[in-house]
């Protein structure tokens, strides 16, 4: 059973608020809402976050997303249930997530352009980021999404 390591936000609430901050920010960003969770759920399943994948999924759904997009997002390419706006953001996720193998490819920033305005691009890599370090301070100290109460007492 995994335990938690430790709690983020009670040791250093401090060094996460400009983290929440940048949440605020970007929320209001003008990025669609369906687009801001799509980005941070594809970014936690490559990194294999369960914390945020299930706090993002939850999230989407409440939003309205539907839950066949969101069991097909690990599978986005082959899918036409995503339009070319979602497809160049998820591309771009991928290439930033994976930054160490992909070196952000000219062809995923290309079609980055076409679709997002300059500042569009700043927020979306700001996001993608900050998906990011949110999925390694999860993993990192083991934080445990909640589990329903059926799975609880099984």
């Amino acid at each position: 059973m995994l335990k938690a390591r430790l709690m983020p936000f009670e040791v250093a609430p401090g060094a996460l608020k400009p983290m929440v901050e940048l949440e605020k920010i970007l929320k209001n960003s003008g990025l669609e809402h369906s687009l801001i969770e799509l980005v941070k759920t594809r970014a936690s399943q490559i990194n294999g976050c369960a914390f945020c994948i299930h706090m993002h999924t939850k999230d989407a759904r409440a939003a309205g997303e539907t839950e066949e997009r969101l069991y097909l997002l690990d599978a986005w390419r082959e899918s036409p249930l995503y339009n070319d706006r979602e497809r160049a953001a998820l591309a771009w996720t991928e290439a930033l997530t994976l930054v160490a193998e992909t070196h952000a490819p000219d062809a995923d920033y290309e079609e980055l352009t076409r679709h997002f305005t300059p500042a569009e691009q700043v927020n979306l890599t700001l996001l993608i980021g900050a998906i990011n370090t949110w999925n390694r301070l999860a993993i990192g100290f083991r934080s445990i999404h909640p589990v329903g109460a059926s799975r609880a007492a099984a």
